[in-house]
This record gives C-alpha cells, structure tokens and sequence, in this order.
C-alpha cells in the first residue's frame, strides 16, 4: 500500500505516514481508519488507538494502547479481533477486563495473597483479640480450600461448600462471619481491578439460621447471686480466676471483655498507693472491644464506660499484684501475652456445682432483672433506659453523639446503681485480698 490512503466501504483509510506526521493541535482531535478503529491524538501529541463500537443499545470505546508502540497494522488486528467477539456477541471491553484479570491472578493475586493484603490493612483499628480470631479462622477454614485460586476462578458455590463444612461442626455463627470476611476481600479485590464481582454475596440467604436464642440460666435473686459468689470464692480454683468471675458479677459486662480487659482501659485509680482516695473510677472498654456492628466499631462514642463500685477497685489491687506487669489482667496459662481462655470462667461455674443453673453471661441477665425489679419497687421508672445503657444495648437508630450525651447526662445515676447492686450482692462475702488461690487458673 505504501503512503497511499486506500478506501473500505467508502471511509478513506488512514496510512502509516499520515500517522506518523499527525501533530497537536489546540484541542484533542481524532483521525478515523475503518471499521470503527481512529487514532486519538491529545493536544500535547500523545497518540493511542482507540475502538468505537456498538453492544446493545449503548456506544462504547475500546483503547488498545499507545502508538508507535502499537503500529497501525496491530490496531487493525486488535480492531478485527474486537468485530469478531462483537459477532459471537460478546463485549469486547468485557473480554479485555477478564484477559487483565487473570493476567494478573496468574502473576499471584491469589485469594490467600488478596486475603492477608486486606488483613493488614484492617489490624490497624480491630483488637488485639479479632486480629487474631480472623487469620486464625482464615487460615483454618479457608485458605485450605479456596487460599491457592486466583480470585476469578472463584464460585459461589466453592465458597458455600466450605462454609457448609463449617455449618457442618455446629459453628453457624462462625460461618457467617466467615462468610463476611471472604465477601470483603473480594470487594477489597473489586476495588483493585482483580475481581468482577462478589460471588460471598449471592450465598448468604443459603447459609443455615441461627437457631432461636434460648434464655441462659442465670440465678435471679441477689440471695442466689451472694450464694454463687461464695461458692466460687470457696472452690480450688486459681485466684485469678476467681477474681475474674467476681469482676464479671460486679460490672455484668460480657465475658469476653472481662477475659480480655488491659490495665490501660482502667481510669481514676492510683495502683502505686493503695490508701489514696479514690475519684470517680471507671473502666473505659473501646469501641473494637464490644459487641457492635463493624461501622461502629471505630467511633470513639460508642466506647463502652463502666462506673466501678469500690468492691472492683479493691479486686482489681489485688489482681494488679500478680498481672500488673502485663498488658492483660487475666493472663492465659499459655503465654502471658494473651487472655484468658474464653472458657475458664465457665468451667469453674460447671466443677463448682451451677452447670445448667448459672453461665458467666447470665450475670448480666441477673443484673437486669433485679435491678428493673428494685426500681419499680422504688418508683424509679427512668432506671430502665439507664439499666439498659449500663449493659451497653444500642438502642435502634441512634447516632454517636446521642450516645455520648445520654452516657454524660446519667453518669451520676449510673454510679448509684452500680454501687447499689455491688453492696447487695457482695454482702456477707470476703474482700477480695481474703482471696485464696495460687494466682493461677
């Protein structure tokens, strides 16, 4: 052909020396070929083939790269592939996004590699405790199963046969927050151009329900509770571990925030000198710690603040005596750099007597019950929202700063009541310094 511009179906084709000399202009500007292939040329000089075709009733551009690194004679070849896929209706910027896809698996981006990418981005605002369940989970459930695919290759039903594996063992819970964390590693994917879609999503209505929550036993009077507590204090069991069922019963927060508290969460007290007075202490549990939806976990008003009678100040002096020197207050007989097990408190209520009478987070159905009992036998109808707050339930719908607000304008009448159901069920029974135990489990 030469520098001779030849004709397709009327349209005068373009020819490599009128590519070469095209120069900018003030504006972007294009020059056609054929077959809906031009050159687009920017207003600094930058050259790139470009593809305009049709696939259903919207027009759409394909850019096949820059030239002179792709001549004329390829972007006709590109050209003519795109008007092949376009007959066996196919889209080709469809097919160029799955080309880059697996281009891109194929050099690594594996669900494992993707997985822990998203991992490390997350531990910066999880706990201590959730860092370590999560890759505990991922790297038990699932990258066994699915860790070496590229994301792309990935079904929806693959992901349900392993979490179905997971159902399979009784843990329904636990496949559901797997699932989740698989469905947000691949949007995490999605985002970086390694995956078209969320296959975690379309499966989660097969996943089996969550059985219906049945009531927990849990003693319902303070006499039941004063006979429980001495009952815990007179078993063989560890000083720690004791001293954390107590704590348990005094704030009737959940088991797990206990198992896992830091001495950094604990405010108002001087742990150098034991007779100093003691102004307003309380216990500030972050919002990552406490049982909340994932959006709340990192606003700061959703902290979880705990007015502390002086029977907790006087518990945790003692338990500062053996785990002072440590970042957690009850130490896991493995390592003291990690909690408690989770299952401590309840095996020390099932050896001592109370198996299927009481479960460490019954403590807090105890607290509700007497206490909404004693207020309206008090005529104190307001306790109840209170009673609620203190048990950290987010009421539906409200915002942060309304949390905030209701946590400071009952501060004086939270205190009270914490103080009203320490002195009640702690009466009659030891301090906590008359603790027996070794300081172990």
């Amino acid at each position: 052909m030469g520098a001779l511009a030849v004709s397709f179906g009327g349209i005068v084709a373009l020819t490599d020396s009128q590519v070469r000399k095209a120069q900018p202009r003030d504006k972007d500007y294009k020059l056609a070929d054929s077959g809906g292939l031009y050159l687009f040329v920017t207003k600094r000089g930058f050259k790139s083939w470009r593809f305009k075709y049709r696939f259903g009733p919207k027009e759409k551009r394909l850019v096949f790269g820059p030239y002179p690194e792709i001549s004329l004679a390829k972007a006709r070849e590109a050209r003519d592939d795109a008007r092949r896929l376009l007959r066996e209706h196919r889209d080709p910027a469809t097919e160029e996004r799955k080309k880059k896809i697996a281009a891109l698996a194929s050099a690594g981006a594996t669900f494992e590699v993707v997985a822990r990418r998203w991992y490390a981005d997350q531990v910066p605002r999880w706990s201590k405790v959730q860092t370590r369940k999560v890759i505990q989970a991922f790297e038990r459930d699932v990258f066994p199963d699915i860790g070496l695919l590229p994301l792309p290759d990935i079904s929806g039903p693959t992901i349900l046969h392993l979490l179905r594996k997971i159902e399979h063992r009784g843990a329904i819970d636990t496949a559901k927050r797997i699932r989740q964390h698989i469905s947000a590693v691949f949007q995490y994917g999605m985002a970086e151009g390694l995956a078209e879609a969320d296959p975690a999503a379309g499966i989660k209505k097969a996943l089996k329900p969550l059985p219906p929550n049945k009531r927990l036993p849990a003693v319902k009077s303070f006499a039941e509770a004063r006979e429980l507590l001495k009952a815990m204090d007179a078993s063989t069991s560890g000083l720690l571990t004791k001293c954390a069922s107590r704590l348990l019963a005094l704030t009737a927060v959940r088991p797990g925030v206990v198992r896992a508290a830091e001495w950094r969460e604990f405010e108002g007290i001087d742990w150098d000198d034991d007779g100093s007075p003691v102004v307003d202490p309380l216990w500030r549990i972050p919002p990552e710690r406490m049982k909340l939806d994932m959006g709340d976990k990192g606003e700061e008003s959703f902290e979880h603040v705990v007015p502390l009678p002086r029977q907790a100040v006087e518990l945790l002096r003692v338990v500062r005596q053996h785990t002072g020197t440590y970042d957690y207050l009850f130490t896991s007989v493995r390592s003291t750099r990690e909690p408690m097990s989770e299952n401590t408190i309840c095996y020390l209520y099932a050896r001592n007597g109370y198996s299927g009478r009481h479960v460490p987070h019954g403590w807090r159905a105890t607290f509700s019950t007497v206490m909404n009992e004693r207020a309206v036998e008090q005529d104190r109808e307001g306790d109840r929202a209170i009673i609620d707050a203190m048990l950290a339930h987010k009421p539906k719908g409200i915002s942060a700063s309304e949390m905030a607000y209701n946590r400071a304008l009952h501060w004086k009448r939270r205190r009270e009541i914490a103080n009203e159901w320490a002195d009640l069920i702690m009466e009659g029974l030891a301090p906590a310094a008359h603790l027996m135990g070794d300081g172990g489990r």
